[in-house]
């Protein structure tokens, strides 16, 4: 698949990935796809989230890439799709949950404020 090429320097570059290409790699697959993206600056927006396990080692790696000049972390927010918030009763009981879900995922030297409510996840973005 060929890569975008940015247009323009000087704005935000945001990078929506669908469910059916992280579907086709593995975990540390997708885990590298994100973080090289958002170290370039990028905001990573993974229209099916990750499962809690790739969040976790997201967050794992994340934290041994820090580094005081240059890499500074990320910022991530999840938001459960319509048919994740409708899971029926047993699979709450149980605690099976739905990877179906809406991931925004930044620079946190760049995500100034990243709010979510019911309906929303909102961002506010500075330029570096």
């Amino acid at each position: 698949m060929p890569e975008a090429t940015p247009t323009n320097e000087d704005g935000v570059r945001i990078d929506l990935i669908s469910g059916a290409r992280m579907d086709g790699l593995a975990s540390m697959e997708k885990i590298r796809l994100i973080l090289d993206s958002v170290r370039e600056g990028k905001i990573v927006i993974l229209e099916a989230g990750l499962s809690p396990d790739e969040e976790s080692r997201l967050i794992e790696v994340t934290m041994s890439e820090i580094n005081p000049d240059g890499f500074s972390g990320i910022e991530i927010e999840t938001y459960p799709s319509t048919q994740a918030a409708n899971q029926s009763f047993l699979d709450r009981l149980m605690g099976r949950q739905s990877t179906k879900k809406l991931t925004v995922i930044g620079p946190a030297n760049q995500i100034e404020t990243l709010h979510k409510d019911e309906t929303l996840i909102s961002a506010l973005v500075s330029h570096k």
